[in-house]
């Protein structure tokens, strides 16, 4: 998977000055290797072990989307406030420095269906704890937690110790 990171390009001081962003865009632009990623995530899970695949706005909508079409298996979106026309159920969660929140359609899980949640990348993992919690909400079961990218030195996995976490690309 070397050769994914390489594709990944840093970009200091955004979005605030300290961070370095890792940027998805360039590995994305490349056809074979967005392929690559997409296959990889997918080969770590038994597709009969899910009902509906999960993407969080907005990068584990691309992700999400291409694994779930991988599968034919139905696609759902989590989104940022505002965002959903129907009914929705919201989760509030912490950030550093306040609250935000993500919100789903209330019909979007049935009871026991079991969710892949997917996301482009795993930080303090405040936003996919917040998604598991919505899920578990409306009666469904988190069957997995896929990321392409994990950035082991923030530790967010150890927020999501009860599921099976599963990262491509890790940064210490």
């Amino acid at each position: 998977m070397e050769d994914l990171k390489k594709l990944i390009r840093d970009v200091p001081d955004f979005p605030k000055e300290g961070i370095i962003f890792k940027d998805i865009t360039t590995l994305l632009k490349d056809g074979a290797q967005f392929r690559k990623s997409v296959d990889a995530l997918a080969e770590h899970y038994n597709p009969e072990e899910i009902d509906l695949v999960l993407g969080i706005e907005a990068r584990g909508f691309i992700f999400g989307a291409a694994l779930a079409y991988k599968w034919a298996k139905p696609f759902i979106i989590v989104r940022k406030p505002g965002k959903l026309p129907a009914e929705i159920e919201n989760e509030e969660y912490e950030l550093e420095y306040g609250t935000d929140a993500i919100e789903i359609h209330r019909d979007a899980i049935s009871k026991d269906q079991r969710v892949l949640i997917v996301d482009d990348l795993l930080a303090t993992g405040g936003t996919v704890a917040a998604v598991t919690r919505l899920v578990e909400k409306l009666g469904g079961k988190v069957s997995g937690i896929a990321f392409l990218i994990e950035l082991g030195f923030l530790k967010g996995k150890e927020l999501l110790s009860k599921y099976d976490v599963f990262s491509l690309l890790r940064y210490q």
